[in-house]
């Protein structure tokens, strides 16, 4: 008989949204033979392993009930910048916080950025994460050069976009299912200011939203839109979008100012008075459904009046980084967290699938908190979840009475997702039922995946609950 792990290093591991959870063996590597260690560990102890980044995905993609937690957030050392090529060498440790402000003052941004600053880069290679410029740069694993990827055996392999066979491909987007990210190189974009030309507009309805987003992205590098799910009849789908470009050379009259990574802090307060860190505790009486159709209401029409056409310049961290404005802000959702679900249509069937995704969620008494509309192109890794299309995505606060009713609606918000044609994103995902996930796949990839899998990993030593629930490898 085997004996178990120490029972000091067990913790209580949540996904980021705190509605799902689960006690792992936790561990904490620097460097790569520690992390080869705790690989071997866990082979002669008979448990699987799942790596974790920040623990930003909402979901289960980082934990799973009695596994080894390989928890890579302490290999954070950027070692490598070539100011002049933009090229970067990271461990996968590194957030995306501490990337852009040791490169933005030599005029260097990441291509992708998360809606948050706290992810790492890992973490968000393993979940192949997108922004709001997805139609323009894609995901962040397609401005990755190479990766550093650390085999179940221990094997370690340098892996590039041009090598045979799957692997690259697959292990960014495979949840962390293959092999360890113990390094990235990744090419970051030239900028030539730290502020960006935004213009906001308005759209009556859910044809509005789509149709100006989808005229804006040849024209606008970013481009976001916020719907009241709270809305229905003719205003249905009503929102606010916002659009951005970058400055070109010699727009920025300030330039060597706006690109010093202090001039990129969020305010520390609102209105100069309020702690932003203590703001969630003001938000937590309004977070129910009486406070939050006020709250919708009151931004859409503000938005559709004062700030309707308005163009300004904001930093990139404040137009990047919404989520960072309140510290904390999940909080506001305990004790029984959040949940999101997050759906990538193709053009043709957005307008029809959103607007019924929409209709039910409000007959369930169940209407998005928070709902964002993005445009998404296509892009050429195996478990994708982009389409040349649009992608809606709905959080939903999860209590002990909604609970059951919340999971059996993510399954019904999926249903005509699948029947279109359509994705889901896994980073965001808790809910999602196996099978709805899988028929999204058509051509091969879950079966070229699962090859992959028995090649790099045929002791199934990684594994997560989501790859479990989703994947069956």
């Amino acid at each position: 008989m085997r004996e178990p792990l120490p029972s000091r290093q067990v913790e209580w591991v949540e996904g980021w949204g705190r509605a799902v959870g689960a006690a792992g063996y936790v561990y904490r590597p620097t460097t790569v033979d520690e992390v080869r260690e705790v690989l071997a560990l866990a082979r002669a102890h008979g448990v699987p392993v799942v790596p974790r980044g920040a623990g930003r995905s909402y979901g289960d993609a980082a934990l799973l009930a009695e596994a080894v937690v390989l928890d890579l957030s302490g290999m954070d050392r950027i070692v490598g910048w070539d100011a002049s090529t933009g090229i970067v060498d990271v461990e996968p440790g590194v957030t995306f916080r501490e990337l852009w402000r040791s490169t933005l003052g030599d005029g260097w941004w990441p291509a992708v950025v998360t809606g948050t600053m706290t992810p790492t880069l890992g973490g968000g290679l393993a979940m192949n994460v997108h922004g709001k410029n997805n139609w323009v740069r894609g995901t962040l694993g397609e401005h990755c050069l190479e990766l550093k990827l650390l085999l179940p055996s221990g094997e370690l392999r340098m892996v590039t976009p041009d090598d045979d066979g799957d692997l690259f491909h697959a292990v960014i987007g495979g949840f962390g299912q293959l092999g360890v990210i113990v390094g990235a190189r990744l090419r970051l974009k030239r900028v030539y200011s730290g502020r960006l030309e935004v213009r906001a507009m308005s759209a009556p309805d859910l044809a509005g939203m789509l149709r100006q987003a989808d005229d804006a992205k040849d024209r606008w590098e970013y481009v976001v839109g916020w719907i009241d799910a709270f809305a229905g009849g003719r205003h249905s789908g009503r929102g606010l979008l916002h659009f951005a470009n970058h400055l070109e050379a010699g727009e920025d009259a300030a330039v060597e100012d706006s690109l010093r990574a202090e001039a990129q802090d969020l305010p520390a307060r609102l209105f100069g008075v309020v702690p932003k860190s203590a703001l969630w505790r003001v938000l937590k009486p309004l977070t129910n459904r009486p406070g939050m159709r006020l709250i919708n209401a009151a931004k859409y029409r503000l938005g559709s009046t004062v700030g309707d056409t308005k163009q300004y310049r904001q930093t990139l961290a404040e137009f990047s980084f919404l989520l960072d404005y309140v510290p904390g802000w999940e909080r506001v959702y305990l004790p029984g967290g959040l949940i999101q679900h997050q759906s990538f249509v193709p053009v043709g069937e957005a307008e029809r699938v959103f607007a019924r995704q929409l209709e039910l969620c409000r007959r369930a008494g169940l209407p998005s908190f928070l709902a964002v509309l993005k445009r998404h192109r296509s892009d050429p890794f195996l478990l994708t979840h982009a389409v040349d299309g649009f992608s809606l995505a709905l959080d939903f606060p999860v209590t002990a009475s909604n609970r059951a009713r919340l999971w059996r609606l993510v399954a019904r918000l999926a249903e005509p997702v699948v029947e279109a044609g359509g994705r889901f994103y896994p980073a965001k995902d808790a809910a999602l039922p196996g099978e709805l996930y899988r028929a999204t796949f058509h051509d091969g990839q879950l079966e070229r995946f699962a090859d992959v899998k028995a090649r790099t990993d045929p002791e199934r030593l990684l594994r997560s609950a989501l790859a479990d629930r989703l994947l069956r490898t």
